[in-house]
């Protein structure tokens, strides 16, 4: 069995679950805790029961526990010198999305994965449902037909307090990425462009824009629209949003929580000005895990197996280039290629 040496680095409250996570693999040993308040990594220590060194600077825990992975809990601002050190280092790295604040950051961070041979891979729990991997293998069955478009609306008002309020975008930059992989996983097709308005609407309590709408073109032709806003009160959607999926044949209507629907065309009866349609369930259920230790599962079968994560860097910077691609084009009021 293979034996994993783990430093987390950063100690706010996202990084229980991942030590929940870890207390649960028989060959997985935390070794360091590391986070810019040393005081907050001795307090994390001391109440998960871990006696294990504690560090301000992830390089001299790297070197001091002789760690070979690294959780990035860290605060967006923070990913990118903390993945990098430890790729440099010579360590693999399980991170919290985004993988960086600019495109240009996620690019370095991939190329430095890719130069070094160590793994990064970035936590996109919601491929990670009971629901949504059954309706991803429907769709790819060809049920429905040609997919043509894919729709989402996420609708949450949501009163986080601290750095989200203060952002710029904080609706794309640090929730929508999970939309738009969720997009690029039900339709197995990647972004060619985008253009995006940004909006923050009266009653806002965010400091950035906190609603968007987005128009993507998708490699396959089709095309996928996003509607969200953080600052909606009331009518909230689940924060795995309200899907719709368009193909040649019918339709798939998804609340992001319950079976998926589907009306496809009735071919035993007459053509006629609106078609009959029959009803279909997509009532097949996943059996792995959900939501992070779904993703943590398959982080460490792929690192145990010397392949790329499916949330590796290297697939993962297409749903980053969205985020970004969407921020440039609200800027600009054009269009981005991608």
């Amino acid at each position: 069995m293979i034996k994993h040496r783990v430093i987390v680095a950063g100690c706010g409250g996202m990084s229980n679950v991942w030590l929940d996570y870890a207390a649960q693999r028989e060959n997985v040993e935390i070794v360091g805790l590391v986070d810019i308040f040393e005081d907050s990594a001795k307090a994390m220590a001391e109440r998960r029961g871990l006696q294990v060194p504690t560090f301000t600077e992830l390089q001299t825990a790297i070197e001091e526990t002789r760690a070979g992975l690294v959780f990035d809990v860290t605060v967006p601002a923070s990913h990118k010198q903390i993945v990098t050190t430890a790729l440099e280092a010579g360590c693999s790295v399980f991170g919290e999305k985004p993988m960086a604040e600019s495109l240009e950051d996620a690019q370095e961070i991939v190329r430095i994965s890719q130069q070094t041979g160590n793994r990064y891979a970035v936590m996109q729990n919601r491929r990670y449902l009971k629901r949504i991997r059954p309706l991803r293998d429907f769709l790819a069955s060809g049920t429905i037909g040609t997919v043509g478009s894919v729709h989402a609306d996420f609708f949450i008002g949501a009163h986080f307090g601290g750095f989200r309020d203060v952002m710029d975008s904080p609706l794309i930059v640090d929730m929508a990425i999970h939309t738009f992989d969720q997009a690029r996983f039900i339709s197995g097709a990647d972004p060619v462009s985008v253009y995006c308005h940004e909006y923050n609407p009266p009653g806002s309590w965010y400091k950035g824009n906190a609603s968007a709408v987005c128009i993507f073109e998708m490699s396959d032709g089709s095309v996928f629209t996003y509607r969200g806003s953080w600052c909606a009160e009331g009518m909230n959607t689940t924060w795995e949003a309200d899907w719709r999926v368009n193909g040649s044949r019918g339709s798939v209507l998804w609340d992001g929580a319950g079976e998926p629907v589907c009306e496809v065309v009735d071919e035993s009866e007459s053509p006629a000005f609106i078609r009959s349609m029959k009803k279909m369930n997509v009532t097949e259920l996943w059996d792995g895990r959900e939501g992070h230790y779904g993703c943590l599962d398959e982080m460490f079968a792929a690192l145990e197996s010397g392949r790329p994560a499916e949330t590796d860097c290297a697939d993962n910077i297409k749903s980053v280039a969205m985020v970004f691609g969407a921020v440039e084009s609200a800027k600009t009021g054009q269009k981005v290629y991608l």
